[in-house]
């Protein structure tokens, strides 16, 4: 069909001709167009596909609002025993022992999360006898290394129980 005539749009003459081969090298560039643009759709989804295979399950989900939220629900009951230990020794109502928490937190440079759980860990292991003074003497250390967010002893930078 190369040289043939095809009528298009009747002009002021009666026809207008266009080369039917230029109509064919659009179309085939059209059609080049859509196969690049297809190639890549693919590499994108390809790539999409290596980046989640290469992460674990956990960073992926450690990215979404839905995991912060099931993190923070998993850790909220620790932290509200602590809020409650802080209470009764400090004599304060929920605002003000979180924000004690909050700060000793910060300062000791350790997740309230955590601070919370070796607190209220330390506060359920069992009570020293009478004469064990040092038992004691080490409770109140990690019960004020808590409120202040000091370490227990010189030197150290999380708090240890």
């Amino acid at each position: 069909m190369a040289g043939s005539v095809i009528v298009v749009d009747p002009g002021p003459d009666g026809s207008r001709q266009v080369d039917a081969d230029r109509l064919k090298d659009a179309q085939r560039e059209f059609e080049a167009q859509a196969q690049r643009f297809e190639e890549a759709r693919a590499r994108l989804h390809a790539t999409i596909d290596r980046s989640m295979k290469g992460r674990s399950q956990a960073e992926i989900l450690h990215d979404s609002a839905f995991a912060r939220l099931l993190a923070r629900l998993e850790t909220m009951p620790v932290v509200e025993q602590a809020k409650g230990i802080l209470m009764a020794q400090n004599r304060c109502g929920p605002d003000e022992a979180f924000d004690l928490l909050r700060r000793a937190s910060q300062r000791a440079n350790v997740k309230v999360s955590v601070l919370a759980a070796q607190m209220v860990e330390q506060m359920a292991s069992p009570e020293p006898s009478g004469n064990d003074h040092r038992a004691r003497a080490a409770r109140r250390r990690v019960t004020r290394a808590a409120e202040t967010g000091l370490p227990e002893h010189p030197g150290e930078r999380d708090l240890r129980l």
